[in-house]
């Protein structure tokens, strides 16, 4: 921003002394710059350099513009060489360091405390899906089918994972799926630094994942959701990185071990496309410091309304990179899905796909649709029923990605949440799979911690709370509150959809990639 208000004319450099205010004022701006953009303010430099202009015209003397461009690029050279500087980057990845220091061994101390608990109290610490895995890791190494184990409804790949429980320890699968939690968070920074985020912003991101109790305790008491979270932010990487094989080589991965993955196609189908995009070249990030120029109304969104956006939509729709993505994403889905087909038969499609595309759970959970689903359980669901249940999650979906689609993190969270919230199951180890999204979408939040967000933050809470009560009492004291349990759904479904509506208000849009001019996106168009 300096450099190109120095080429401009707006700071004037007529004298020797002004040049020495300059560089000493600058200098000391550098070291300000990030912690007054994190604020939302103008650096000061910004003062500076309107008063060095307005006394420079006083005195009918016009701007050097060269001499000040060169005074900016020394100024940042010295800043660069600057031991405090260095010693202040070092303390920092020091306090980076010590903080996953102490979340590896929180981890270890939850796994070998689950240990104690599952030994000594009535309830467990271990999660029941953890069991399960373990118990179809040990049919695996015994050469028998996983499908064996009643309940096993997942992917083979993930029981063969959990093979060393059978004859290393059991307790391999726990510390697997809390090294994955670990890596979520490298992987938060990672992206956030790629996007222009500054270290600090990037770091305490990072820590909302690593000091969420929510999600140290999925990975120590045995869910394999971190892995799936790793794997997704990983996708993303990829793909800033113009990794574009090994983007599509994950992605067909992970919705085979997970279906839920497969909402991302089309925004990831979407933001391949040519003005993104040059050939042979990485493509380039939008940075965090530009966020104030971009608006919810701003141009870069998709405008379905013009017609003229329409026709170049359609005609560039099938271009080299979306088909590469398809191809090889599709490609490894069918070829794991058919290898384990293979092996383990109709057992495998019942088990790992079909039962989740068909899945109707009457026990209680946080969907608003268990009761009907608890009362009718026994009868054939029509087909109306079961569109009536999928229609208002489809609709919200494609808004949402025609909204939202090229500031990718942003669209993947929106849509996971609204995917969860409107779900016809929804179990506490769903909300992982936004979780590990919402660091991503920080740093380009303008919603106050105090009081608009801790507000959202208690409202979710206590209405998970809340539900969770009447799901106690229904459970553990056998009480008939079957009615109770289902307004507190219907009342978590409003808190979700509320705090929704605040994030996507709040939030200032930003897509990921920067648009090629008109020229080089043209010669682009000709080339795909």
């Amino acid at each position: 921003m300096v450099l190109r208000a120095a080429i401009h004319g707006q700071i004037s450099v007529g004298t020797s002394q002004t040049e020495t205010t300059m560089q000493s004022t600058l200098k000391l701006a550098t070291m300000q710059n990030a912690k007054q953009i994190v604020k939302n303010e103008d650096p000061p430099f910004i003062e500076v350099a309107r008063k060095h202009k307005t006394t420079n015209a006083t005195r009918g003397k016009g701007p050097d513009k060269q001499q000040a461009a060169n005074t900016l690029v020394t100024c940042n050279n010295q800043n660069m060489s600057n031991p405090e500087a260095e010693t202040g980057d070092s303390n920092l990845c020091e306090t980076i360091k010590g903080a996953a220091d102490i979340e590896a061994i929180l981890r270890v101390f939850l796994i070998l405390y689950g240990e104690w608990q599952d030994t000594h109290m009535e309830v467990r610490y271990t999660d029941v899906d953890y069991l399960v895995f373990s118990d179809a890791a040990a049919l695996m190494a015994s050469g028998k089918a996983p499908y064996e184990r009643s309940t096993y409804r997942y992917s083979p790949l993930i029981a063969a994972l959990l093979l060393p429980n059978s004859f290393l320890h059991h307790l391999w699968g726990k510390f697997l799926f809390s090294a994955s939690d670990l890596l979520v968070g490298l992987f938060i920074h990672t992206i956030l630094k790629l996007r222009g985020v500054p270290e600090k912003l990037c770091t305490s991101s990072m820590m909302v994942w690593l000091f969420n109790p929510f999600t140290f305790t999925i990975g120590t008491r045995g869910n394999c959701e971190p892995i799936v979270c790793a794997v997704i932010l990983w996708i993303i990487l990829c793909l800033m990185n113009d990794q574009l094989v090994q983007a599509a080589f994950w992605y067909g991965l992970v919705v085979h071990l997970r279906i839920y993955p497969i909402i991302y196609a089309l925004p990831i189908i979407l933001v391949l496309r040519p003005l993104h995009f040059q050939p042979s070249k990485k493509p380039a990030l939008v940075d965090w410091s530009s966020r104030k120029l971009k608006s919810l109304h701003g141009s870069s969104k998709l405008r379905f309304t013009d017609l003229q956006y329409i026709q170049v939509f359609l005609t560039s729709i099938f271009n080299w990179r979306r088909l590469v993505f398809g191809l090889v994403s599709g490609s490894t889905f069918f070829i794991l899905t058919g290898l384990c087909f293979y092996f383990y038969g109709w057992d495998f499609l019942d088990e790992a796909l079909l039962y989740h595309l068909t899945r109707t759970d009457p026990r209680h959970n946080f969907s608003i649709y268990f009761y009907h689903i608890y009362l009718h359980y026994e009868q054939e669901f029509s087909s109306l029923e079961k569109l009536i249940s999928f229609l208002p999650q489809f609709v919200v979906q494609l808004a949402l990605i025609f909204r939202f689609a090229y500031d990718l993190p942003f669209c993947f969270f929106v849509q996971t949440l609204t995917f969860v919230a409107f779900n016809k199951v929804i179990t506490a180890q769903y909300f992982v799979w936004f979780f590990c999204l919402l660091p991503l979408i920080l740093p380009w939040s303008n919603m106050k911690l105090k009081w608009k967000g801790i507000s959202c933050i208690f409202l979710w809470m206590g209405g998970q709370t809340h539900w969770l009560m009447w799901g106690y009492l229904l459970e553990f004291q056998g009480r008939n509150v079957f009615i109770q349990l289902w307004i507190a759904s219907l009342l978590f479904l409003a808190v979700n959809t509320y705090v929704l509506i605040n994030i996507i208000h709040d939030h200032a849009y930003c897509p990921v990639f920067k648009e090629l001019n008109v020229e080089k996106s043209n010669k682009t168009r000709k080339h795909d």
